[in-house]
């Protein structure tokens, strides 16, 4: 099999600036490359996520994409988010089918963000 060297997943923003700041600062990835009408940021050592300034209206992102953040802080980031003044469907909670612990956010497209923790032993990153 060939090997892959990168995961990079790109969306479209129709509000760049206020995503730049999203997620440059706010979630504080680092933007790793400017292309000018697309940015990219590592959100981990192999993946990252990348916008591109798109004037034409958004699909509802909202129910089309959900962009997971998986951590054992789920309770911080909730607390920073909050604290940006972030939407949020409310604070962290047990998900038992799944067996996760985690809220949903919205970015300034309305793209949704989930934070999640596996409790899941058989989760393995």
């Amino acid at each position: 099999m060939p090997q892959i060297d990168h995961a990079i997943t790109f969306l479209r923003t129709a509000r760049p600036e206020e995503n730049k700041t999203f997620y440059g600062q706010t979630l504080g990835l680092s933007l790793v490359l400017d292309q000018g009408a697309c940015r990219i940021y590592r959100v981990t050592t192999g993946a990252s996520i990348g916008f591109c300034a798109d004037d034409k209206p958004l699909p509802e992102p909202t129910s089309t994409v959900v962009f997971t953040l998986v951590t054992q802080d789920v309770d911080g980031w909730y607390e920073k988010l909050s604290e940006a003044g972030v939407p949020t469907d409310g604070p962290p909670r047990h998900n038992e089918k799944y067996q996760i612990d985690h809220f949903y956010a919205d970015d300034p497209d309305g793209y949704r963000i989930e934070v999640q923790r596996f409790t899941d032993p058989r989760w393995e990153p």
